[in-house]
């Protein structure tokens, strides 16, 4: 394996204790429901989403659009639509599971200090169309790619990050009044987590155990 050229740079390839590290960075990467209400650090915020900039979008075209949600009267129109969203959900499940479900906390809306909502901006000129002409999905492709990045970026940093999916894309979008052809993706809770575990909460909790890698991998 090449070694690396200095502290902090590299010639684009690993030594086997960074590759190690970043495996375990992975194990440790978690959907956090449960954060400290501390605020981060100054600028800290602004460090992930630089790190979280650094991602591979089709054609160079970086669609992503971070919104920080600092004022109140989105932020009850996201928990509102969450409760709303919980609820419904809640009727599909019966018995045990139903149980199971109640028992999980689902959202970070009243502690973490910082909300952060992402979009895909579906007409920009950036890239100039390449690479998205018979694949337009790749837009929102890479802003997912982009979130998992910043996930990665925060995690590294100690900060935790929760993925709010179960929200009313149309209220968050008018609630935050952003312009129309911006398509909503994510709604992130961030900030210092109450406890930090390897194993998913999900795991833990018994809602559903991680599978036998193999049974997804395929070979034609």
């Amino acid at each position: 394996m090449v070694s690396m050229q200095a502290a902090g740079e590299s010639n684009g390839y690993f030594d086997d204790e960074f590759v190690g590290k970043f495996d375990e960075l992975l194990r440790w990467r978690r959907d956090v429901r449960h954060f400290k209400t501390d605020e981060l650090a100054p600028g800290l915020v602004d460090d992930i989403i630089a790190s979280a900039e650094l991602s591979p979008s089709v054609g160079n075209s970086q669609p992503w659009r971070w919104v920080q949600v600092q004022s109140p009267e989105p932020r009850a129109v996201v928990k509102e639509t969450f409760a709303r969203c919980n609820a419904d959900a809640l009727e599909g499940y019966r018995g045990e599971r139903a149980q199971r479900y109640l028992s999980l906390k689902l959202a970070g809306l009243d502690q973490a200090p910082v909300h952060l909502a992402v979009f895909c901006e579906d007409e920009t000129a950036q890239g100039h169309g390449l690479g998205r002409q018979t694949m337009p999905e790749t837009l929102a492709y890479s802003v997912v790619t982009a979130i998992g990045s910043l996930w990665l970026a925060a995690r590294a940093r100690g900060v935790g990050v929760g993925w709010i999916s179960i929200v009313e894309p149309e209220a968050v979008h008018r609630a935050l009044d952003v312009p129309a052809e911006w398509r909503f993706v994510a709604y992130l809770c961030i900030g210092y987590p109450e406890q930090v575990e390897m194993t998913p909460e999900l795991e833990r909790e018994g809602w559903q155990a991680r599978t036998d890698p193999r049974a997804r991998l395929f070979v034609r």
